[in-house]
């Protein structure tokens, strides 16, 4: 199975306050669940999360889907920056794939 997860670091002074209003505009339309610094969602299969860290908002994304992927991206990264176009925040997300069917093959190949 391909695995997807994309990730950005949103660097900022108050990443509190960012994923305070990220997370009650969203919540408006998704459920969101908070433990501590981090807020997620997960939508058809595709998990979002907002965690505040020290000076950086980070925001990630895991699943199998890429259109998934790409839709909570635009949603997330979108709604941060017009939050934060007074501040200057820009998104910017990296992603990285997996394919945990062809790993496990790998493995199996060395053992036999």
């Amino acid at each position: 199975m391909t695995t997807h997860l994309s990730r950005a670091d949103v660097v900022t002074d108050t990443p509190a306050r960012y994923a305070k209003q990220l997370v009650a505009h969203l919540g408006h339309k998704i459920p969101l669940t908070t433990d501590g610094a981090t807020s997620t969602a997960t939508l058809d299969g595709t998990t979002a999360a907002i965690t505040v860290a020290d000076c950086a908002l980070v925001l990630t994304v895991t699943g199998t889907d890429r259109a998934g992927i790409a839709r909570a991206e635009h949603a997330l990264g979108s709604h941060l920056e017009r939050f934060g176009a007074r501040g200057g925040l820009t998104v910017a997300w990296t992603r990285v794939t997996t394919d945990t069917g062809t790993a496990a093959s790998d493995a199996e190949g060395a053992l036999r």
